[in-house]
């Protein structure tokens, strides 16, 4: 018996460690800590590497 498990990528698991991190320190429901959280991301890749 083997269990399948599901693929994640790595942009879906930073978006989500994102999201837990907004939504532990705000009153924000699950939607709009999502979208926080993506726009976070995007701006995290798009900073150049030497500013990081």
């Amino acid at each position: 018996m083997t269990a399948e498990t599901p693929f994640v990528s790595r942009y879906e698991r930073r978006v989500k460690i994102a999201q837990d991190v907004v939504q532990s320190r705000t009153e924000l429901d699950d939607k709009a800590a999502f979208d926080l959280a993506v726009h976070v991301v995007r701006v995290l890749d798009t900073v150049p590497e030497k500013t990081r």
